[in-house]
């Protein structure tokens, strides 16, 4: 019994030819949905490293801004007790 091995180069080329098609339309779809120009290391790996870097120091900006202001509604609360504080002695005289 001998055994028959066809092959189908054509398909063979289409089939690959198809797969690095839907492999760049995959990248682009990637690219536009992020609106990022850069979305992994392979694109550009010194401007993924800078624009990693310049999104935790917004993030941290971000942290600190909010921190400041938490600051400043304690200090408001605290000179609000004072203000009452201060008033009530007023009356006491």
């Amino acid at each position: 019994m001998a055994m028959t091995i066809n092959t189908n180069v054509n398909s063979l080329t289409a089939q690959r030819n198809a797969a690095t098609n839907q492999s760049s339309l995959s990248t682009s779809i990637a690219r536009l949905s992020s609106g990022l120009r850069v979305n992994s290391a392979k694109d550009d790996a010194a401007g993924l490293a800078i624009a990693t870097r310049m999104d935790a120091q917004a993030r941290g900006m971000t942290v600190a801004i909010r921190n400041a202001n938490d600051g400043i509604s304690m200090l408001q609360t605290a000179e609000s007790g004072m203000q009452t504080v201060s008033d009530m002695l007023q009356r006491m005289r």
